[in-house]
């Protein structure tokens, strides 16, 4: 299996997040990709957090019947803070067997990628994929941002959808559900997740 890894608080996840996916995966010929929800990112706290169980729960439902996806916990199992190089490690022994697994990174985090845990040996370890994240930038600016090691660039659709501002749609009455895969939405409205009451209108 050849396997492209996708990691993120996912809070929520979003329909972003699941066509970069896809449109990574066709690009580069994965066969799988792995969503896996964050337990504690180490460079940045989670607003909002509904729980890590909430999250992953939405992951799930997110991707539910669909082949190319699966959801890991392993950061959730593993606890602490989730470094990457650790799920990388566990990736090549659980899931890939051709090849090194893909890490998609978003051209946002380019620049401080340098401060990720152990950055040589992880950029060793995996096929590292820059893909778009805002709008104006290419793959020749994300390029040029000082990425050290060897890496490919996704040109991903831009889809300007993000997990910040669903969450703050749904806590001001804004319009927010189609955003979501449609299990995910409704997981909202039944927790009451986000600022989301029974009464409220997406």
């Amino acid at each position: 299996m050849n396997c492209l890894v996708l990691g993120g608080s996912f809070n929520p996840i979003h329909l972003g997040h699941l066509l970069l996916g896809q449109e990574v995966a066709n690009e580069f010929g994965y066969d799988r990709v792995l969503l896996v929800p964050s337990f504690m990112p180490p460079h940045k706290s989670i607003l909002d957090d509904p729980g890590a169980d909430a999250r992953l729960a939405m992951a799930r439902l997110a991707v539910a019947g669909d082949p190319l996806f699966e959801v890991d916990d392993c950061e959730i199992r593993r606890g602490g803070v989730s470094y990457t190089i650790d799920t990388i490690d566990y990736v090549k022994g659980r899931w890939q067997s051709a090849g090194k697994p893909g890490l998609v990174i978003g051209d946002d985090l380019v620049a401080g990628f340098g401060a990720w845990r152990d950055p040589e040996r992880l950029a060793r370890s995996c096929g590292l994929i820059v893909a778009r994240r805002r709008a104006g930038l290419d793959g020749t600016t994300a390029a040029s941002q000082g990425l050290p090691y060897e890496h490919r660039i996704a040109h991903n659709l831009l889809l300007e959808i993000s997990s910040t501002d669903i969450r703050a749609r749904i806590a001001s009455g804004k319009p927010w559900r189609l955003l979501v895969p449609e299990r995910v939405a409704t997981y909202i409205e039944s927790h009451g997740l986000y600022g989301c009451n029974p009464h409220c209108i997406p």
